[in-house]
């Protein structure tokens, strides 16, 4: 900033040249694809699919409309894109429209430079000013996007109606030289897409009847949900047709590529990051109950199931984990299944339910993911329970040692705020229960590891019907079918 010119006259005498915003994306992400640059920091499991097809709509010059359904990354996309501007940027020292000094379209910088030539003040703006974001509702008028006259600039500069000074810019006009976004753009009313045809097609824009052509030079981002084309609204066919490249954005297509985003976006404070630790199993498991929620039958596959499920689920399982550590006066501890109870508003908030789930209630559809990702993940490891044989000394089946156990009358309680102490102890309880985790999963397990599974397979074991899990005061009660079997309230 301190070597850069402050007059048009010097500014002239640089090797500045003016160019389009357009124009100025493409050349900056030519140097960065040859650079071997990363574009797009942050943005995980589009490498393949998305960010190629913005990088060639950038490369065309085209608007561009970023079409997926919620929580799939588009506005953070747009915004991205401001890291492809110039780091700064001279105009007219003052002008509301960032005017070119060297191609000025303002009455105020034209009247400015014809009274100051190469004296005229400049001034440089940086790129995170060049970037204006609007989201779409009801109430946006076209004086808010394009502009109208003002009444009180008129009278305050004693200018009659028929002078543009008059007029007050809106936030389209002022993004001149910029990256313009509109959010949900079926939302935006019919009429005040029409406002838009000109400055995608011409470049230009007209309010009240003001016989002036600003040629503005905006780089423009849409964003829309396939949902809102029905529900909501639409965008009209005029308008679509003028927005050079539709861009179909997508939901991670593999666990790991999941994992990968809630763990960078979760917030996750230091103290909590000392004390709790979370098991990469528990993570998987948090990631399955999205995938299961976009292909249940109680939630609106229309809607989707947006990606801030799973970092919010992360957030509150951490937070849960760090309670229960706090309540027990323990200094670390590990997440548990049980801490799942404490995710369950992070379910019961992103997910939008068909009349069947509505039906179940929001309470009743976590619970049946959360159970059904328990059980599948309980039989990726262990055996299915139901296709085991008992000889009734528990040597052909592999759980007949805890079947025993639970046919004895015992019970294992596992407390939602329970203590490490009195977690292990519970577990440990269980006869059989550490011998056949160990005995089954063929690696060497730490010891946090190890009581992981053995809640597991208690989980599992409920899952699959062998056991009975009920709710009972601030915890979770595992017994045996055949003892309880009527009045007994499944928590999953």
């Amino acid at each position: 900033m301190a070597n850069h010119p402050t007059t048009l006259g010097a500014l002239k005498a640089t090797d500045y040249k003016s160019r389009s915003v357009k124009q100025e994306l493409r050349e900056n992400l030519i140097t960065k694809l040859k650079n071997k640059e990363e574009v797009f920091p942050g943005i995980i499991g589009f490498d393949d699919t998305v960010l190629p097809d913005v990088q060639r709509a950038v490369l065309s010059r085209h608007s561009i409309l970023l079409l997926g359904l919620r929580g799939q990354a588009k506005t953070r996309i747009a915004r991205l894109l401001v890291t492809l501007l110039d780091e700064y940027m001279p105009i007219v020292k003052g002008s509301e429209l960032n005017d070119d000094p060297l191609a000025p379209i303002s009455r105020y910088a034209v009247d400015l430079i014809a009274e100051h030539g190469d004296d005229t003040p400049i001034e440089w703006v940086h790129r995170d000013s060049r970037y204006v974001e609007k989201l779409a509702t009801p109430d946006v008028s076209v004086a808010d996007l394009i502009g109208d006259v003002d009444p009180i600039k008129a009278a305050t500069q004693k200018l009659t109606y028929a002078d543009e000074r008059v007029i007050h810019f809106g936030l389209v006009p002022r993004a001149h030289r910029g990256i313009f976004v509109i959010n949900e753009l079926p939302d935006l009313q019919a009429r005040i897409q029409v406002s838009l045809f000109n400055i995608l097609q011409e470049g230009d824009i007209q309010i009240r009847g003001f016989k002036l052509r600003l040629p503005l030079d905006i780089q423009f981002i849409f964003t829309a949900n396939p949902e809102d084309y029905t529900n909501r609204g639409s965008i009209i066919t005029p308008l679509k047709d003028r927005i050079q490249s539709q861009i179909l954005t997508h939901y991670p297509k593999t666990i790991e590529t999941a994992k990968a985003i809630t763990k960078q976006e979760a917030g996750q404070v230091k103290e909590q990051a000392d004390m709790v630790a979370v098991d990469d199993l528990l993570q998987t498991m948090l990631e399955r109950i999205a995938f299961a929620a976009r292909d249940s039958e109680y939630v609106d596959e229309k809607s989707g199931v947006s990606a801030r499920m799973s970092i919010t689920a992360l957030e509150n399982m951490i937070s849960t984990a760090e309670r229960r550590a706090l309540l027990a006066s323990d200094t670390e501890t590990d997440a548990r299944i049980t801490d799942f109870w404490g995710v369950v508003p992070a379910i019961t908030g992103k997910v939008e339910l068909v009349y069947e789930g509505e039906q179940e209630g929001a309470y009743g559809v976590a619970m049946n993911l959360l159970g059904k990702v328990i059980k599948d993940t309980f039989l990726e490891f262990f055996p299915d329970p139901n296709a085991a044989t008992a000889d009734g000394r528990g040597t052909s089946d592999p759980y007949g040692i805890i079947r025993a156990y639970f046919s004895g009358g015992n019970v294992a309680e596992l407390m939602i705020d329970g203590s490490n102490a009195d977690y292990h102890d519970a577990l440990n309880g269980v006869a059989g229960l550490r011998k056949f985790v160990t005995g089954t999963i063929e690696r060497d397990l730490s010891e946090a590891e190890t009581y992981l599974y053995m809640e597991l397979v208690l989980h599992g074991l409920a899952e699959t019907e062998i056991l009975n899990k009920e709710s009972i005061q601030n915890g979770l009660s595992f017994k045996d079918i055949l003892s309880d079997m009527f009045g007994s309230e499944d928590l999953y």
